[in-house]
């Protein structure tokens, strides 16, 4: 079931600028900010350790070394 609520014009404009097209809904902005403030999966957390401690070990590119390695 759909409602409506009542925003101020200073956060309508604020959602106006979030948006990333220009037919992106109200809705799909909300849901895009509820979705940045969820606590990321277990899962997550552990590829995020494992890059970390793959660039502190240097097992990382450049993207100069890929261009080159490629000979882009």
């Amino acid at each position: 079931m759909a409602t409506t609520i009542q925003i101020s014009e200073k956060l309508q404009n604020k959602l106006k600028e979030k948006k990333l097209f220009d037919k992106e809904s109200y809705e799909e902005i909300i849901w895009d900010l509820i979705e940045d403030s969820m606590e990321l999966s277990e899962e997550t957390k552990k590829d995020i350790a494992k890059s970390r401690e793959d660039i502190k070990k240097g097992r990382v590119y450049t993207l100069e070394q890929v261009k080159k390695e490629l000979k882009l």
